[in-house]
């Protein structure tokens, strides 16, 4: 097997169930689409987000039955944008560590607005209490956020090595440089187990057959390594919410996401953790 997955596509066990028959091939059509236009992958992930505010406004300030049915497919349509910037960009050549900015920060700040606006509509029935749990299940997001995408891409590294963010900080300046440090401060703290293995894999990149070695490792345990970086990804949430929405509140949702996920994150990081050290054992045994 080659190292490197094809440019537009992911590997299946990097794929859940709706990405692979619904997200992403309708962001590499879209993506597909877009490459003769003048749009760039920036204007993609702004429209993502403005996507993900409409669906905030639907939900809180009209909560109609249509408005909530109509936030529920605009959330569900950002998952494809979302996909298509990056497709976007790796098809027209113009992927970057910036553009990994500039994604993250859009998907960041949108959801910031739709928590406000889900917490604003909360205020009416609740109160202030609203504004508590808002917080509390938006910063149990980020971090959780944080948890799984870091998971991911390190997988991706290991398995197939394509490069992320860590590997090119200085790229990023500015306010983007510094949400980058903060970013990857949280991600060393919560997946600082993966460090024995990427210093192996970064070894290894002098040795070809080697690195194919480790990379063939880290597929085989991929299946488990990935389980719960899945569950506290943006899939089930957008899920979770439309349900809470449907059933006539946001509360549950950010119940959810304050306590059941987290302690789903927390079990992430120990098994994470004895996951590595069972990576590490595995290499050393190939190399007697």
């Amino acid at each position: 097997m080659e190292l490197r997955p094809a440019v537009t596509g992911k590997p299946r066990e990097l794929q859940g169930f709706l990405n692979r028959t619904v997200y992403h091939p309708a962001a590499r059509r879209l993506a597909t689409a877009l490459v003769p236009t003048p749009v760039t992958p920036n204007m993609v992930s702004i429209f993502g987000a403005g996507l993900v505010i409409a669906a905030g406004v639907l939900y809180a300030r009209v909560g109609t039955p249509a408005a909530i049915g109509m936030g529920f497919m605009l959330h569900l349509l950002w998952h494809v944008v979302d996909g298509a910037d990056g497709d976007l960009a790796r098809m027209s050549g113009r992927a970057s560590p910036s553009g990994e900015v500039v994604d993250g920060m859009c998907d960041y700040l949108g959801h910031g607005a739709l928590y406000l606006l889900l917490a604003s509509a909360l205020d009416d029935s609740i109160g202030a209490t609203a504004w508590v749990l808002a917080i509390a299940a938006g910063l149990s997001r980020a971090v959780q956020s944080v948890f799984a995408e870091s998971s991911r891409r390190s997988y991706q590294w290991w398995a197939y090595g394509v490069p992320w963010i860590q590997h090119n900080t200085s790229a990023a300046t500015g306010v983007g440089g510094v949400l980058t440090r903060l970013y990857l401060s949280a991600s060393n703290l919560l997946t600082g187990a993966t460090a024995r293995v990427n210093a192996l894999v970064t070894y290894a990149e002098a040795d070809p057959a080697e690195r194919q070695r480790l990379a063939r490792i880290a597929r085989d345990v991929g299946p488990s390594f990935l389980g719960i970086p899945a569950a506290l990804g943006a899939n089930p949430r957008t899920i979770l919410l439309g349900v809470s929405m449907i059933a006539g509140s946001p509360l549950w949702f950010f119940l959810v996401e304050a306590t059941v996920l987290n302690v789903l994150l927390v079990a992430g990081v120990v098994r994470q953790h004895a996951q590595c050290r069972q990576l590490v054992a595995l290499a050393a045994a190939g190399r007697r």
